[in-house]
């Protein structure tokens, strides 16, 4: 019975230890930078790189056309108020230099040559 309960021990050990040999080649295969999910880390790991350097660039972008947008809305702004300085002034004008508009309409007869004759 000891050798029954040996060699079953025994044959268990090297089951075993083939499971593990089986285990250890999927794990490195699974692991290869080339074709498994080691090679799908890495590049995955390139892309946020290049995104992350990306989102940095429109940041520094985006920053950028803030200050100019900022600075062409004060200049609109201070050519707004000059703006509505000058159209008060306007007002401000006598009516005297406003053409004077006929009330009636006028009707002209041009001379014709017989009544330059005549």
């Amino acid at each position: 019975m000891d050798m029954i309960a040996d060699i079953l021990l025994i044959a268990g050990a090297l089951g075993a230890g083939l499971y593990c040999f089986v285990l250890a080649r999927r794990l490195a295969r699974f692991n290869d930078l080339e074709t498994g999910v080691g090679g799908a880390v890495a590049v995955l790991s390139a892309q946020v790189d290049d995104l992350t350097r990306t989102l940095q660039g429109a940041q520094k972008t985006a920053g950028d056309s803030t200050d100019i947008l900022e600075d062409l809305t004060g200049r609109a702004e201070d050519v707004a108020k000059r703006l509505e300085l000058l159209v008060a002034s306007m007002h401000d004008l006598p009516d005297a230099m406003a053409p004077a508009e006929p009330t009636e309409p006028v009707f002209r007869r041009h001379p014709t040559e017989r009544d330059l004759a005549g």
